[in-house]
């Protein structure tokens, strides 16, 4: 899912998303309480949902911990946010897989999320599907988050330019264009802080290491907390 895919390198994604994935949908700060606790936090908590693929699931990493979602979570509590993280990831998901367990978990909520953050498209570039079915089911999510009344921040991703210049021509304004048509927040792409940066990456050259996914939350974290409504009085 990085810029610059051998095809080795998307054989060897591939067989590792076929591997179980750990349980879905668990809150994140389960895994990081400990050192929560020790971070100052204001106001009411603010529920977020994380709903995505191998990138929030925390392939390769030592614990959930270390996932996105998580980090996050207290890269927000840092900032003085009570923030509360659900990690939905699913190692291997398309955005098809995605689109079919949306409206379900997002049901499934305790409580109506603050946000939901969706990042989908990686695997649908390794398996070369038409750029018209990822927009198709990016658009199903953020329609049925739209008509839940939940504001959405997308995850975008760029193409490998080895699938030609047709497909990174229709794949990329997938993303700018659904996030102006929702009236969502937008990351343009969600692995920027690791490009061409193999020390950041696992040895499967897709997958950040634990170090890259705090680069990742360096350079999102703000972007998260801006797209957060202003909390109920």
């Amino acid at each position: 899912m990085v810029r610059y895919l051998s095809a080795s390198a998307a054989l060897v994604l591939l067989a590792a998303c076929s591997q179980p994935a750990p349980p879905p949908a668990q809150p994140s700060g389960a895994a990081s309480a400990a050192v929560d606790a020790s971070l100052p936090v204001m106001g009411p908590e603010r529920h977020i949902l994380a709903i995505g693929d191998s990138l929030f699931a925390g392939y390769g990493l030592s614990t959930p911990a270390d996932a996105y979602p998580a980090r996050l979570e207290t890269a927000l509590r840092a900032r003085g946010i009570n923030a509360r993280i659900v990690n939905a990831g699913v190692s291997g998901d398309t955005s098809a897989a995605g689109a079919e367990r949306f409206a379900f978990v997002l049901k499934s909520q305790a409580q109506l999320p603050d946000l939901v953050i969706v990042e989908f498209g990686g695997n649908d570039i390794l398996r070369g599907l038409p750029p018209e079915q990822t927009r198709a089911n990016l658009s199903a999510m953020l329609g049925a988050a739209k008509r839940a009344g939940v504001p959405v921040l997308l995850m975008g991703m760029l193409a490998p330019p080895n699938l030609g210049a047709d497909f990174k021509a229709k794949f990329e304004p997938i993303y700018p264009e659904l996030a102006k048509q929702y009236g969502a927040s937008l990351v343009p792409f969600f692995l920027a802080a690791v490009q061409g940066k193999p020390d950041l990456v696992q040895a499967d050259h897709i997958h950040p290491t634990a170090g890259g996914v705090d680069e990742i939350i360096a350079a999102t974290a703000d972007q998260v907390a801006k797209a957060l409504p202003p909390a109920a009085r």
